[in-house]
């Protein structure tokens, strides 16, 4: 959420962020901001006012009857005060809620690197690493491959439980896993805090973290509960702190959260609209940073330089993209995105990594304060990042590794979290169906 008083003092540097993000409804909605906050201070103002005059009719209303005089038209007018005091109030707090509702809707402040663009296509792309691997046969999609070897069931769960689900049978379920413990160790060798949050989280909390466009296309709502699967453990993390200050001296505050993510929303992929390149339920290792404002930009980079070993120590050929104006989320104010190489030669993003300064902290009230007792110095700024999906990075880890009889090598970095199976050829299977 934005600070109101920013758009108080420099409205012009707003609509210009918000142009470049390429929203026009978004520009209607700030105008709309502006005029209900000059409305609501104007309120403001006549409600002090009347309390100001109630307070001093109470007092002259003493003074004329201790003088013996006629304090009718004081008590008439006393009488009449509450009244206008509550109707006032009333339209006051109509009108603050109506501005928090505009201000939660408004996207945050674009950091002065982010590219120019309207969509995707125009996201910039910074480095690549490792090489698109060379085969001497036509390489086939991860369906493909999983299907054949019968360690996936894409049709039973269609059966089941609708498109975009999916069973994972034997080594699959295993590879799953293996990629989760491999970056869980690796974000605990960096000191991260390891935290299995909440699988659901109240709305309050959720409107803390995310988009509210989002609790209609993505979020998943549990019937008769104020309730919402996560799309991802950031929300649940993120708004863990809320209302709360720490003290400096604990930031930054480092968490490795794991948990399986719900989405409603799925999309649509050509040749990927089969397997588990978008799905409604999927595992996910996320890097949470809550911290000083002046250390965030430093922080966003070890993020980013995390993931990247991570993806380096699988040897997956990937790129990163410094993602564009007009397709940022309205939560961040930088984000970078890792793609991964797929096996239609496309690169594909397989996690993202933003920096949100204070727009999440001051939706969810989580400040910092210098020592015990003193007054909150401000906001803290929070940070997240995909460390590993375990759905797309097994879809990179099966293209790039597949070979020409069908089989899947294992990379040597998850061998030891696969019982030391170096080849997946569906030998594991003991379902027989």
């Amino acid at each position: 959420m934005l600070d109101i008083k920013l758009i108080r003092e420099n409205p012009a540097q707003v609509r210009e962020n918000i142009a470049r993000r390429h929203d026009p409804e978004k520009l209607e909605l700030l105008e709309h901001v502006i005029s209900t906050d000059q409305k609501w201070r104007e309120l403001r103002a006549r409600v002090n006012e009347l309390r100001r005059r109630r307070n001093e009719v109470a007092s002259q209303i003493g003074r004329v009857m201790k003088e013996g005089g006629d304090a009718s038209g004081l008590k008439k007018e006393a009488g009449e005060i509450p009244s206008q005091l509550k109707d006032l109030e009333a339209q006051m707090s109509d009108h603050e809620k109506n501005l928090r509702d505009g201000l939660m809707r408004l996207p945050n402040m674009l950091h002065d690197s982010v590219p120019f663009g309207k969509d995707d296509h125009d996201n910039v792309e910074i480095r690549r690493w490792g090489k698109a691997p060379e085969f001497g046969f036509e390489p086939k999609s991860h369906a493909e491959i999983t299907e054949a070897l019968g360690i996936a069931d894409f049709e039973r769960a269609a059966k089941t439980a609708g498109a975009g689900f999916y069973y994972l049978r034997n080594e699959f379920a295993l590879l799953d896993h293996a990629i989760q413990r491999y970056a869980i160790d690796f974000l605990l060798e960096k000191e991260y805090a390891l935290i299995e949050p909440p699988f659901m989280i109240r709305r309050a909390a959720y409107e803390g973290v995310t988009d509210l466009a989002d609790f209609e296309s993505v979020m998943y709502k549990v019937e008769g509960e104020d309730l919402y699967l996560i799309a991802t453990s950031e929300h649940s993390v993120g708004s863990m702190l809320m209302n709360e200050t720490v003290l400096d001296e604990h930031l930054p505050i480092k968490v490795c959260g794991i948990s399986p993510c719900f989405r409603r929303e799925i999309g649509q992929h050509g040749r990927y609209t089969k397997g588990i390149f978008r799905v409604h339920q999927f595992h996910k290792i996320e890097q949470f940073i809550f911290s000083r404002p002046e250390d965030s930009w430093e922080l966003h980079e070890e993020l980013q330089r995390n993931s990247e070993l991570l993806y380096e120590g699988l040897g997956l050929h990937y790129r990163v993209v410094n993602v564009c104006t007009g397709d940022m989320g309205s939560i961040a104010a930088k984000k970078y995105d890792i793609e991964c190489w797929m096996a239609d030669g496309e690169f594909r993003e397989t996690g993202s990594n933003s920096n949100c300064t204070d727009y999440q902290a001051r939706r969810l009230n989580v400040k910092y304060r210098l020592k015990e007792g003193a007054k909150p110095e401000g906001f803290t700024h929070t940070l997240n990042n995909t460390a590993i999906a375990t759905s797309r990075t097994m879809i990179a880890v099966i293209e790039q590794y597949q070979e020409e009889d069908g089989t899947i090598r294992v990379p040597e970095a998850l061998q030891p979290y696969m019982n030391g199976m170096k080849v997946i050829d569906g030998s594991l299977n003991r379902l027989h169906i």
